[in-house]
């Protein structure tokens, strides 16, 4: 059968969804199992185990015509099929439907919307700043346009029933997704602001490293109003909001600055090795604190290296490519809040884009599959660049890794606070690896995930001895997960079904 634009509309005629073929609307495409058009070989209605994206998507978006799975084709493009036909897209508005009905143990977000390269990392990272979890999420945006679903709740496990705060998702989404286009890598969120200095840092790894650095910061006469540091393979990043101590806005002054960077590189610089400390300053209000810190650590290679992690430990991320369109990217690991953003924010600033995807989380794994391509249209197809994704990826799940143990610290905010709590922290020989700041109105409200100098669990008569220096009523101890062992079976999940029995997938090469 030859399906071009001038015998389009002789196919585009209702079919019923059991005749196993892909179902489209103008705003994306679904995949269903591939089929004949032979009545009498298909299943009864009543017997289908139906896909349960479709599900959702006749609920919120009925089907208006359908076409054929051809034996013959491996993959029908939207953007072959109705390039002549673009007024389609143009006709359909941008929307975000989030219904509390398609789902019974979670609220249902679905986004439609024309697609623009970082569309995908917008619409997660709303999500994402408003904490809400991401169990289930299905992916399509080829075409030229954007149709996702997601499946949310929020961290206490339950669906979102406050009304004013699903207006503003609604609100934060149909902002940013369609309309926006993110910034440059260079100039990610850079916009002027009175406000603070932000200081971002990048070098090796070491005991009493946020100790000295917080140290400086106040003999220096800046408070730290703000922060999150990672640490991932011998190597520490940092972005950090300062204030001056007397006026409480924005440092402007040049020559302090400079003095600031100056000492600032003295401590970083410290045992760096072959890789230079950085130190970047810049006035900004809208910089996004956890892309920054992604792309901070992708510049320093931390990727590269000995793992610390047993191989066993690590996430397991696999590559394939598809009938040389895509690249199947699938990653299997335990399950942890932000995780989708993680991904999707790496992929992003590693050029690639999402075509297709599905998400699925269980208490035990979080499951993970996308179907991507390069900026410039092609897959992945050297082994070189196949080993630097699968480094970059599982770099990604393992930076915001919660090891050791988790400790909460609410107190009054006062000038060289951080200073002294990281100082007593390095006093009793604990390593801070990774920790986040934070003050309002204020109140300083801080979380740390510490261990011993060799990485261990912290002994318990040390963690007590800490909490009467500090206050037993200011400092909580509450036990956080490690990265588990990653399962390596090949159980396949819906959406990996549906899509096997379009594509046909060979090993890459």
């Amino acid at each position: 059968m030859n399906l071009n634009p001038q015998n389009l509309t002789s196919y585009c005629c209702g079919l019923p969804t059991s005749f196993g073929i892909l179902s489209v609307t103008c705003v994306g495409i679904i995949p269903a199992q591939r089929g004949t058009l032979s009545q009498a070989s298909l299943p009864r209605r009543d017997h289908m185990d139906d896909d349960e994206y479709a599900k959702l998507f006749r609920r919120m978006n009925p089907p208006r015509f359908f076409l054929p799975a051809l034996s013959t084709c491996s993959f029908i493009s939207l953007s072959t099929i109705f390039q002549p036909y673009t007024y389609l897209y143009s006709c359909v508005t941008d929307r975000v439907v989030i219904d509390n009905k398609a789902s019974d143990d979670a609220t249902v977000i679905q986004v439609d919307s024309v697609n623009k390269q970082g569309t995908l990392l917008e619409v997660v990272q709303v999500l994402t700043d408003m904490n809400l979890v991401i169990k289930k999420a299905y992916i399509s945006s080829d075409g030229g346009w954007f149709m996702d679903v997601f499946k949310v709740i929020h961290q206490d496990g339950n669906k979102i029933t406050d009304t004013q705060l699903l207006d503003f998702i609604q609100m934060r989404i149909e902002r940013n997704a369609g309309w926006f286009i993110p910034p440059l890598r260079s100039s990610v969120g850079v916009m002027p602001s009175d406000e603070y200095t932000t200081i971002e840092l990048a070098g090796t790894d070491r005991p009493g490293l946020l100790s000295e650095v917080s140290a400086v910061l106040t003999d220096l006469h800046c408070n730290v109003v703000n922060a999150e540091i990672w640490t991932h393979n011998t190597r520490a990043a940092a972005v950090i909001h300062v204030t001056d101590n007397t006026t409480n806005s924005a440092i402007t002054d040049p020559l302090r600055l400079s003095t600031i960077k100056h000492l600032l590189c003295n401590v970083v610089g410290t045992n760096s090795g072959s890789r230079a400390a950085k130190t970047v300053f810049s006035s900004c209000s809208d910089t996004h604190r956890e892309r920054r810190l992604h792309q901070i650590m992708f510049d320093d290679r931390d990727y590269e290296g000995v793992k610390k992690r047993p191989r066993t430990s690590r996430p397991c991320v696999t590559l394939t490519n598809i009938d040389k369109d895509y690249t199947v990217v699938t990653m299997r690991s335990k399950d942890r809040p932000k995780l989708v953003f993680d991904v999707v924010c790496t992929l992003t600033d590693m050029q690639y884009v999402v075509f297709h995807g599905m998400v699925s989380t269980e208490p035990l794994e979080a499951y993970q599959e996308f179907y991507i391509r390069h900026v410039d249209g092609l897959p992945i197809n050297s082994e070189a660049e196949q080993e630097r994704v699968i480094q970059c990826l599982e770099a990604a799940i393992e930076r915001r890794t919660s090891e050791g143990l988790e400790l909460e610290l609410s107190a009054e905010d006062r000038v060289g606070l951080l200073s002294d709590i990281t100082r007593t922290f390095r006093e009793n020989s604990l390593t801070i690896v990774r920790a986040e700041i934070s003050t309002r109105e204020g109140k300083a409200k801080d979380t740390f995930y510490v261990t011993d100098v060799t990485g261990n669990a912290v002994e318990s008569k040390i963690v007590e001895s800490i909490r009467k220096e500090i206050g037993v009523s200011k400092l909580k101890v509450k036990e956080c997960s490690v990265l588990g062992t990653s399962s390596r079976g090949s159980q396949e999940t819906t959406i990996g079904y549906l899509l096997s029995n379009i594509f046909k997938s060979k090993p890459l090469q």
